[in-house]
């Protein structure tokens, strides 16, 4: 295992995050996983031992479950809190009866809009109440990176980024980081940070993956030249890339893309990412999630990558990737297989002969 400073700190995290998404069950969140306590109790554990300092929650995580049960884990096993990076999340409601899709959940949004109730987003109060509330389900006096779970437009940035520095001086929070915003939010919070001398974004938490690789048009860019630290979720794209799924149709019948088909994924052009990492996966006796790991791992602006696991040996699967080496040509065909289309302005940037952070190579 290897290990990275989180962005411009100096709070080192392993090149492997276990998420715990996984961890409880309650509501929506069957359909990805129903980790009772011992069951996560014997992930956390052989996930320390093969050398992962960072764990990610988040409060809307089966209502609360998720935090809850890694509080106890943490505590349950003994492990030194000193040694361990816990990372949880806060801008959605934890509800008492969780919605049963998608469109519940947009009407409670609706509802904060139009009823102006303050039970979500990332405001002073919510985000006040939610960190409390987030520390009393962990059972910890501070959590070490708090990110927010995703942009609020109703609320001001200013607003946010002030609440957030309070949060960090009153030593609830050591650091702080952003899920799911786009490359100009991240770079406006920046400036309002470094303009009112608060607490500054150390990390981005963001869907990346060999079949997704949206985020290096400008975030990763902007992660590069702000040295922020990229935290992807959902590197198998949702369990697609685990090798599982053929071209012709079918997979298991117990996995999450199975009851839950996110996120996104061209599958024409996954299942040629496939085809092109198969081999790569015999020739070292590997896995092919391995591969689509080692890649990531491999990628110079991602910290640490977040896995999740439901069962021992997925676990003990997914951190071998850590151990798999790719060579230039391997990365060449990978690369090449998953490129992105180009699109304006990067091209007109590749023809004036400037890399996408606007240098000139």
């Amino acid at each position: 295992m290897k290990y990275k400073q989180l962005g411009r700190s100096g709070l080192v995290v392993s090149e492997i995050c276990l998420g715990t998404m996984t961890f409880g069950g309650d509501g929506f969140w069957r359909m990805i996983g129903m980790q009772d306590q011992a069951s996560a109790d014997d992930l956390v554990k052989a996930a320390f031992d093969a050398g992962v300092n960072f764990f990610d929650t988040a409060n809307v995580y089966s209502n609360g479950q998720s935090e809850e049960i890694l509080g106890a884990s943490l505590r349950g096993l003994g492990l030194p809190r000193d040694e361990v990076v816990v990372a949880t999340k806060g801008y959605g409601r934890v509800m008492t009866v969780a919605p049963d899709n998608a469109s519940d959940a947009e009407k409670f949004e609706a509802e904060r809009r139009g009823k102006a109730r303050n039970i979500s987003g990332l405001s002073r109060k919510h985000l006040f109440d939610a960190v409390d509330a987030s520390l009393n389900r962990l059972g910890l006096d501070h959590i070490d990176l708090y990110q927010v779970h995703g942009y609020d437009p109703v609320t001001p940035l200013e607003e946010t980024m002030e609440a957030l520095d309070d949060i960090v001086r009153s030593g609830r929070v050591r650091y702080i980081g952003l899920c799911n915003y786009a490359a100009w939010q991240a770079a406006k919070a920046l400036g309002i940070s470094e303009r009112k001398g608060l607490s500054r974004y150390q990390s981005m938490q963001m869907y990346y993956s060999i079949a997704g690789r949206d985020l290096e048009r400008e975030v990763a860019p902007l992660a590069m030249d702000e040295q922020l630290a990229i935290l992807p979720w959902s590197p198998l794209a949702g369990g697609f890339l685990s090798g599982k799924f053929k071209r012709e149709g079918g997979g298991p019948n117990d996995a999450r893309r199975a009851a839950f088909d996110f996120p996104p994924v061209n599958k024409e052009k996954g299942f040629d990412i496939i085809d092109a990492m198969t081999p790569l996966a015999e020739e070292r006796e590997a896995s092919v999630a391995q591969i689509a790991l080692a890649w990531l791992l491999h990628r110079p602006w991602v910290t640490s990558v977040i896995i999740g696991a439901k069962t021992p040996e997925q676990l003990r699967d997914n951190l071998g990737a850590v151990k798999i080496s790719l060579g230039e040509a391997d990365m060449e065909k990978l690369d090449a297989v998953s490129a992105l289309p180009s699109e304006y302005p990067g091209w007109m940037l590749e023809r004036q002969g400037a890399d996408r952070r606007g240098s000139v190579a």
